[in-house]
């Protein structure tokens, strides 16, 4: 059913996800209570709702993987799983209120500036329309998966999906399964899917660096003590930051530091693999942190076990029966997951987004997305973005990048709304100059380095890592500075 909603907001935020969701907290705790969050779903937790694959879990410790005002103190292991994180968020929503500010089912297809009225109105495709002052886009860089073209997929006669839509009612005990990808979410389901399938193939394009995960459970006493005495909590938080903010180093291509990386990952690998043939082809041929660090303490045993064989040579075809890989051998499959990713480069997924006398988003970014501090694109007065582009990180907790940007975007938000006018775009000379400085950053690091990665475009222009510290990152975004943006007369709050 289409509405039509004549109350223009001060901020609309698309999506309820992680970034989503503290940007509605930042919004209440500076007294911004005028903004509705829009949600395709229905419920919270963007990622964390829509990863349910056996063994999802976060990567990053729990501890600084929460917001620094609403702290994870019920947390139950040092690397959190799925289903605690989601629990996370909706505990968010219930503290700071948010529900009365989320509509589900909001699939926006367009948002569109209004210039006469210094304006975004936003469009979903029940024909439903939002108007706002500002619009803040928190829809991500992992939300749409990646599905490869292999030709013959038509032809395979048994079950195929990608592990972001898992198949729970699909039974895999027995079944002959094939994994396509060994990577971030693939060192997470092969273990379990290894325990249960009578073989499983893990088809892989390239080798990854692999730390030790160390996984730890906390104790019921030691989560009494987080919840009576929150400053314990926070102590071993901020060691846990400045320990990862120390290994920042390790994404210094051809350092000391990352070559103690690798020495690191080496060691795990050959304290679990004992198959020279094996080890090798786990063995990555390029520069520490060109790819994403993995973190597993189960994947390598998993691809020890007898049932399970890993597969290097590259897929040409699907058949009726499997997969042909490039040596003509076919693998017979029931069932084939798809652990592909996600389409990185397309932060606004397919909704079309118009600026300034109509120019779309695709349009301003064509195959290099890039945003001033990750955050506003010149061109597009009152949009700002969580997780924009060259915001992700390597080393330590996005969710501390997210905070740092939500606090700076309801600066931004709070001076837009004291005048039904008032309009920030970004001076693209000032946005040009800031992403040269992050390029020149980023040339120096193991992100340009020669590999492919979900980090870079086609061009080898890395797109969506942060050149520096979480520390670094902060400083930046600590005040909003009006100079940074257009002075145009519609600009003077007031008037």
């Amino acid at each position: 059913m289409s509405l039509t909603n004549d109350h223009i907001y001060s901020a609309i935020v698309i999506g309820a996800g992680f970034g989503g969701l503290g940007q509605g907290a930042q919004f209440v705790q500076e007294g911004l209570e005028d903004f509705l969050i829009l949600e395709r779903g229905n419920d919270v937790g963007g990622v964390w709702r829509e990863n349910t694959y056996p063994g999802a879990a976060c990567d990053t410790q729990a501890l600084v993987y929460c917001y620094s005002y609403f702290l994870n103190l019920k947390v139950s292991r040092l690397f959190a799983g799925q289903e605690e994180l989601q629990g996370y968020l909706r505990s968010m929503v219930e503290e700071f209120g948010l529900g009365n500010h989320i509509r589900f089912g909001q699939n926006i297809t367009a948002t569109e500036w209004d210039q006469d009225r210094c304006l975004w109105t936003v469009h979903t495709a029940d024909g439903s329309q939002f108007m706002a002052r500002s619009v803040v886009a928190a829809w991500g860089q992992l939300n749409e998966p990646n599905i490869p073209d292999i030709p013959g997929i038509e032809s395979f006669e048994g079950e195929v999906f990608h592990s972001s839509t898992w198949r729970h009612d699909l039974d895999l005990t027995g079944k002959r399964v094939a994994s396509i990808g060994s990577a971030a979410t693939a060192v997470q389901y092969v273990p379990e899917v290894a325990k249960i399938a009578s073989n499983l193939t893990v088809f892989q394009r390239s080798a990854n660096y692999i730390l030790p995960r160390d996984q730890y459970v906390f104790t019921a006493e030691e989560t009494a003590a987080f919840l009576a005495d929150p400053e314990l909590y926070r102590t071993k938080r901020q060691a846990i930051h400045d320990f990862r903010e120390a290994g920042f180093e390790r994404t210094r291509r051809h350092s000391a530091a990352s070559e103690e990386g690798v020495q690191q990952a080496r060691q795990h690998l050959e304290s679990q693999v004992a198959d020279p043939g094996l080890r090798a082809k786990l063995t990555p041929d390029y520069d520490f942190g060109c790819k994403r660090i993995l973190r597993s303490d189960d994947f390598y045993p998993a691809l020890n076990r007898e049932n399970v064989d890993l597969v290097t040579e590259q897929i040409t075809e699907f058949t009726p029966r499997g997969i042909r890989t490039a040596d003509g051998v076919e693998h017979e499959f029931d069932v084939i997951v798809y652990a592909t990713g996600f389409k990185s480069h397309a932060f606004q997924g397919s909704m079309r987004v118009a600026g300034r006398d109509g120019l779309s988003l695709d349009e301003r970014w064509g195959n290099a997305p890039e945003a001033y501090l990750g955050i506003t694109v010149d061109n597009f007065p009152n949009l700002f973005m969580v997780y924009g582009p060259n915001t992700n990180l390597n080393h330590n907790s996005v969710v501390s990048m997210l905070e740092a940007q939500h606090r700076y975007i309801a600066q931004a938000v709070e001076y837009i709304a004291a005048g039904e006018k008032t309009v920030l775009e970004v001076d693209r000379s000032v946005l040009e100059e800031f992403n040269a400085h992050v390029q020149d950053e980023l040339d120096k690091s193991a992100f340009s380095s020669e590999c492919s990665s979900w980090y870079k475009n086609g061009d080898g222009r890395v797109i969506n890592n942060w050149s520096g510290t979480v520390n670094e990152y902060r400083a930046h975004t600590q005040e909003l500075q009006l100079e940074d943006y257009l002075q145009l007369a519609e600009s003077a709050p007031g008037k």
